[in-house]
């Protein structure tokens, strides 16, 4: 089943990190660290209908995998964590929150302490 938003982030870490933080569902596809253009194009064909967000890591492999996605599907929005964060699966929850709050998630309550 193809969603409304779907969410793409690098590994399962960051998608066990984001998981509890959203309170809507959420189709999250992981692409495994590095990816190719042919293995990017077949994960997220089927989602080309939907909303696509980017979020990865703050680091040289993270900007390179929202190059190749951002060259492929030019629509998506893309979201970042700081760099003193380098990676989502370490970025603190309510900062996760904030960055999806304001991609308009709907996240939960809880993680919106600032």
């Amino acid at each position: 089943m193809v969603t409304d938003k779907v969410l793409i982030v690098e590994g399962r870490q960051d998608k066990l990190r984001i998981l509890p933080v959203l309170n809507e569902a959420v189709e999250i596809i992981c692409t495994n660290g590095t990816i190719s253009e042919a293995r990017l194009e077949e994960l997220l064909a089927p989602y080309e209908d939907s909303e696509m967000y980017v979020f990865f890591d703050a680091d040289h492999s993270g900007e390179k995998a929202r190059k190749l996605v951002q060259h492929y599907f030019p629509h998506a929005a893309h979201l970042y964590t700081l760099r003193m964060y380098k990676q989502v699966e370490h970025t603190p929850r309510n900062y996760l929150a904030a960055v999806l709050a304001d991609a308009d998630f709907q996240v939960n309550p809880a993680y919106l302490i600032r």
